[in-house]
């Protein structure tokens, strides 16, 4: 029998995914305020302060967590909103913080130091020195790891460092390592670092035509879809260009696809990974029951010990809310090195 089985970290983007993600199995939810401290100020997200409160007592009342993600770097003419968003997390009931911001780190562990401080993932912290600097310095319990690591080096950070770490098992992939992106804010003067959106809706522009229609960021244009094609929300790496003599437009940067190891659950959990984070705050209520279900149902199975193998309806569950339609084990899985 596996012993070590991850926590589910779900993503909550309203009061009502929150509360469907808990009922599909989720150990732990993450979830934001509705301002510039979170990485996924989308209008119409997110949470005010009696929204958190319902949805701690929900979770709390089912033995399950709710994590605060405070994970935009703040502003240094203005750390109060970040500052205050520490007090209301603690204020609120939060199991925990998931903080980028060094200063935010500070703050949080000075002023509370019995909330649980988790590392996210938009520190970049790639190496256990870099991760044993924030344990060492701001007492962090969990690091979520970025997407660009191979099985190899999350199970060599795993084995250099006390804190728990969490990575990615579903979601939608990022061309860059987190924290680090500097396409947005080249284009619109934003940086999605501080912002807390890779594309500002101020700066995205839809622009109908006879034969289709136009998606522009601050101008630029970065796609044109046919009348009856699916578009999803416009981001620079995920346009599609005419690069050197191409004829047509295509995926310059990363082609629109999900990343799902789910077939890699074993060798995470035997490697020690403490928690399995399914990427999605901006998606649909039913994208998060959907499939926050789907790795309930894994966990539970390699949890009985059995031989574990990934069943064709989790599979077409999870193909269903793929972006694309397709999947990737990312960084994962290279076959060249």
């Amino acid at each position: 029998m596996t012993t070590n089985i991850p926590k589910l970290v779900a993503p909550a983007g309203s009061l009502r995914a929150l509360i469907l993600a808990i009922d599909a199995g989720a150990d732990a939810v993450y979830l934001g305020l509705k301002n510039a401290t979170n990485a996924r100020n989308f209008a119409g997200l997110n949470f005010d302060n009696t929204q958190v409160r319902e949805g701690v007592a929900y979770a709390h009342a089912r033995g399950r967590q709710v994590l605060m993600a405070l994970n935009t770097y703040a502003d240094a003419r203005d750390e109060a909103p970040w500052h205050q968003a520490v007090d209301a997390a603690a204020a609120l009931g939060a199991d925990a913080l998931i903080v980028a911001d060094s200063g935010v780190l500070a703050y949080a562990h000075a002023h509370h130091p019995e909330m649980r401080l988790h590392l996210s993932v938009q520190a970049s912290a790639t190496s256990y020195s870099a991760i044993e600097y924030y344990r060492q310095r701001y007492g962090i319990q969990r690091a979520v790891l970025p997407r660009v690591l191979t099985l190899q080096q999350v199970q060599h950070v795993i084995r250099n460092t006390s804190v728990e770490i969490e990575v990615f098992g579903f979601g939608s992939l990022c061309v860059m390592v987190e924290g680090r992106c500097a396409l947005s804010s080249y284009a619109t003067g934003q940086s999605p670092n501080t912002a807390g959106v890779c594309s500002p809706p101020s700066a995205v522009q839809w622009e109908e035509r006879s034969d289709g229609v136009e998606a522009r960021l601050a101008g630029v244009l970065i796609d044109r879809y046919g009348p009856q094609e699916s578009r999803g929300y416009p981001t620079l790496c995920k346009g599609r260009f005419k690069v050197g003599e191409s004829e047509l437009p295509d995926y310059a940067l990363e082609d629109p696809t999900s990343l799902n190891t789910l077939a890699l659950l074993p060798q995470l959990a035997a490697s020690g990974v403490k928690a399995i984070k399914i990427e999605g705050r901006q998606r649909s209520p039913s994208y998060v029951a959907g499939v926050t279900r789907v790795w309930r149902e894994a966990l539970d199975s390699l949890a009985r010990g059995s031989r574990f193998s990934v069943q064709p309806a989790w599979q077409s569950e999870l193909g269903r809310w793929s972006e694309g339609q397709q999947s990737t084990l990312g960084a994962f899985d290279r076959p060249w090195r």
